[in-house]
């Protein structure tokens, strides 16, 4: 089944800037209330631990939602999909702000982030229906600067609103531009005809899906906080959670109406574009956790200036993006993703050659030069993902593999502080072995600083942490920098032309 020929709106300036305020404002939800965690917290009379539920629910079901956009597309069509979505988006925005208790804000959480799963796949959709083939790859790359800017702009606006207002601004904010974006949209594409089928509803892949989606998600949550597998429940919930996700994987590939259409990664563009968009978004998503946690918690910064000092990363991109999207169709786009790979991959060995007396001027300069490789990392692995699609499957695809890049991100959240503070410990112990009375060098030091007493020692375990602390930022940046390396390897084994025959309208044979 297939959509109708390419679309185009009364206005293509203002239904693109609707779709556009609709996925920054979701994808900014996504990271804009972690900064005001204590606050909601310490507001509704509730543990720290009680309070990062707010971010888990919204994770888990987002995560559970996003594989099945392409069912939702199928039975309710792309335009009444994301209006709909939006709109309910826009409604428990709203609830959360005016939550009272902290179950309350859970359950809110929960459905947000269940209407926000198919907003993303669903722009990116309708973007591709309502641009000329020659300036969807524009209309790619302007989604991508979308992805990239929101996740930096949340925890700093975040922040400020929570200082100087409350935090259920950081949730009201969302409720007139959810309006403006729905009534926008519709009825700039309510002309468009679009085709639904009914199929019967695969009951048991959709709860195979909510089990083993949703504890993963908990578990990749919760895990840094209950010491992994030292803790029954985690345990418990990844047996689970590998059971039936493989469960979900045998049912779906031989049902004949599967809820989620895993066998789009027979295809080879597909199957190596989300791959590395998984593994690239991880590795970008670690970057921002590990540069602001080091910043704050070991160089002193505040969150402020952490965020400032992390903010050039999204300057380029906003200038080149427009660069990117208009001239991307004359090069080869494998070139351009091993482009971005390597500036990122380089940038992040720039950074292991940091040390603890690294200037805000250096730290943001490596920032700015990374901006190049995000610039041209979205609209060229999206394109490639997309390439070989038609149809729904578009909107199949798009959910699909944006599913595997938040799954990317969600491993790569909780695996990085855990590890990051492993390697801190590893290196303590190897510094801390050459303090003893033994050791000349150390007498020395302590001598210099009035001699061997309780304060002095503390003070030299603080510098120990702080060096410590490095070593392990190093150790991660050296990781992250070949891994990008290894990227490169991987893209080139999709397979061209990749002329956008994704678009909705497409005939089947293109591309193939």
């Amino acid at each position: 089944m297939q959509d109708k020929a390419a679309f185009t709106p009364p206005s293509l300036l203002l239904a693109t800037i609707a779709l556009s305020l609709a996925t920054f404002m979701q994808v900014l939800d996504t990271t804009i209330a972690n900064v005001a965690l204590p606050t909601i917290a310490g507001n509704l009379g509730v543990s720290s631990d009680q309070g990062t539920w707010v971010i888990t629910s919204f994770a888990v079901c987002n995560a559970i939602a996003l594989p099945l956009t392409g069912w939702f597309t199928r039975r309710f069509g792309q335009l009444k999909l994301f209006v709909g979505s939006v709109t309910l988006f826009t409604l428990t925005s709203f609830l959360c702000g005016f939550a009272h208790s902290m179950t309350e804000l859970i359950i809110f959480r929960a459905l947000q982030g269940f209407f926000a799963g198919p907003m993303f796949p669903m722009c990116q959709t309708l973007l591709l229906v309502i641009f000329p083939t020659t300036k969807r790859s524009m209309a790619l790359a302007l989604l991508s600067m979308v992805t990239v800017v929101a996740p930096i702009v949340g925890p700093i606006t975040g922040g400020w609103i929570t200082d100087n207002y409350s935090w259920p601004w950081i949730f009201y904010i969302n409720v007139p531009i959810g309006i403006f974006a729905a009534i926008v949209v519709w009825t700039q594409l309510r002309e468009r005809e679009e085709t639904t089928t009914h199929a019967p509803i695969d009951y048991i892949g959709i709860m195979l899906l909510v089990l083993g989606v949703g504890l993963l998600q908990v578990v990749l949550d919760k895990g840094n906080d209950l010491d992994w597998f030292s803790s029954t429940e985690i345990i418990v919930m990844s047996v689970i959670s590998a059971i039936a996700l493989v469960s979900f994987v045998i049912w779906e590939l031989g049902e004949r109406h599967p809820i989620v259409n895993l066998r789009l990664f027979a295809d080879r563009n597909f199957a190596i574009g989300t791959t590395t968009l998984m593994l690239g978004y991880a590795a970008f998503f670690v970057i921002n956790i590990i540069l602001p946690q080091w910043l704050q918690t070991q160089m002193g910064y505040t969150a402020i200036w952490a965020g400032l000092a992390a903010a050039p990363m999204g300057f380029l991109p906003l200038l080149l993006t427009p660069i990117v999207g208009r001239y991307a169709n004359r090069v080869d786009l494998r070139i351009l993703a091993s482009l971005s790979f390597l500036t990122m991959g380089v940038s992040c060995l720039l950074r292991a050659q940091f040390n603890t007396s690294v200037d805000f001027r250096t730290i943001a300069e490596v920032q700015m030069f990374m901006g190049i490789g995000v610039a041209l990392f979205f609209m060229p692995i999206t394109t490639i993902v997309l390439s070989n699609l038609h149809g729904n499957e578009v909107a199949e695809g798009s959910g699909l593999a944006t599913f595997f890049r938040v799954l990317g991100g969600s491993f790569a959240s909780s695996l990085t502080t855990w590890l990051w503070s492993r390697r801190e410990v590893f290196h303590h112990a190897n510094l801390t072995e050459s303090v003893s009375v033994y050791h000349p060098p150390a007498m020395n030091y302590l001598n210099k600083m009035g001699g061997v007493t309780q304060q002095h020692l503390a003070a030299v375990d603080k510098t120990i942490e702080q060096q410590a602390y490095m070593m392990s930022t190093i150790d991660y940046f050296w990781l992250l920098g070949w891994g990008f390396m290894a990227l490169v390897v991987i893209i080139w084994f999709a397979k061209p032309p990749f002329i956008r025959a994704g678009a909705p309208g497409a005939s089947p044979a293109a591309g193939h």
